[in-house]
């Protein structure tokens, strides 16, 4: 028999059972420990996982910069969570399902009646958008944005006004109130915007979302909320305990690493809250909710994920600054650029190197979504950058 290499036996393996045996950064934290030789600090299991995340992601390819994923994936202390779940997975209505309201309610300050645990943010948009548009309607959203609302809002034959963003990449404020009028069933804010990745000025936005929620439900999309690092920002949380018509949702799938377990929040009034509920069409898999709950509760995972992310980010800023590209203030796990040609012409490029970046987002066809990863992968993926704009 041939002898097998370190990088054939995690491509047969699948980045498996194998893969988690030669890379123990990739182990949940009971057993990373084990591995390391059981005298070990968390920071020193992080840093294990970082090397090995990096070098599975490597060896897997091509390297995902497209979908603003955790390149970390979720916490160590999440993945012994995850194993709870088999305790629970028989039932129709498993404790963690309360629990992980309540978790998340004390981590936002709010009470648990004013939470709705959903298989994703998203959900919580299609849940709206059934709630408040199925008698048609309209919505007023800014574009680009992330679709998910505005697309639910054509599927059930709502009228979706589409408030182009402004100059600075920023939510139209004043077009977006000229759009809300009698017929609106909805208002939608993301902050951060996807794909642009910036943040509005709090007090403008505040005060735009406070005006039109006395009109119209407003949705403010917080799925980034968790990378922002602006002094002073804060969540509108604090306008749904006002009691204002304001639902905030927020995700466990971008910071937590949880995309594939889907696990998202919508906070709002408990009355609001209740009719929700009534447009729910399953439930999140009781998985999902051992891992989230673990997640939430994991500060030292989620510090160090913010500082990797940061690192990626400033990097790649900085590299654009030097290199004369116009780029968004990011506040978010990626950055929107532009590039100056059409961005397919950069995924071919990237893809032909082993990356993956963002999609084009019309009407900014020449501009480019890059997700962040590793600090490693962010450093090969600049030192790429320049031949990428010059080609």
């Amino acid at each position: 028999m041939q002898p097998v290499s370190r990088r054939q036996w995690l491509r047969t393996t699948g980045l498996g059972l194998g893969a988690t045996v030669a890379l123990p950064g990739l182990l949940p934290a009971s057993d990373m420990a084990r591995a390391l030789g059981g005298d070990v600090s968390y920071d020193d299991m992080l840093a294990q996982m970082e090397r090995d995340v990096t070098e599975a992601r490597r060896v897997a390819g091509p390297i995902r910069l497209c979908f603003n994923e955790n390149p970390f994936g979720m916490s160590p202390k999440a993945k012994d969570a995850l194993m709870e779940g088999w305790a629970q997975h028989t039932w129709y209505q498993p404790p963690i399902r309360e629990t992980i309201r309540e978790t998340f309610a004390k981590h936002v300050g709010v009470p648990a009646d004013h939470v709705l645990v959903t298989q994703g943010s998203s959900e919580v948009l299609s849940i709206l958008a059934m709630a408040y548009s199925l008698d048609g309607g309209e919505i007023v959203a800014p574009w680009p944005t992330f679709e998910d609302l505005p697309r639910w809002g054509d599927t059930l034959r709502a009228t979706v006004h589409k408030v182009p963003l402004d100059a600075e990449l920023g939510h139209d404020l004043d077009r977006m109130t000229d759009a809300v009028g009698r017929r609106t069933k909805l208002v939608f804010v993301c902050n951060p915007n996807n794909p642009t990745s910036n943040l509005a000025n709090d007090s403008e936005l505040r005060a735009f979302v406070s005006s039109a929620a006395r009109r119209a439900p407003v949705i403010v999309d917080e799925a980034y909320y968790d990378f922002v690092d602006a002094p002073g920002h804060k969540s509108m949380v604090d306008l749904v305990l006002k009691g204002e018509q304001v639902i905030v949702s927020r995700t466990a799938s971008k910071l937590y690493g949880l995309a594939g377990l889907r696990c998202g929040f919508a906070v709002a009034r408990p009355d609001i809250v209740a009719k929700l509920q009534q447009y729910v069409t399953g439930d999140p898999n009781v998985f999902g909710l051992h891992a989230a709950n673990a997640a939430l509760l994991d500060t030292a995972y989620q510090q160090f994920a913010q500082q990797k992310n940061r690192e990626g980010r400033t990097l790649l800023l900085d590299t654009l600054n030097r290199l004369g590209r116009r780029a968004a203030p990011s506040q978010t796990n990626f950055v929107f650029f532009h590039a100056g040609k059409p961005v397919e012409q950069l995924q071919r490029y990237f893809t032909e190197r082993g990356f993956l970046i963002g999609r084009p987002f019309p009407p900014f066809s020449d501009w480019a979504r890059v997700s962040i990863g590793t600090p490693a992968e962010m450093q090969q993926f600049v030192d790429l950058l320049p031949g990428a704009l010059s080609a």
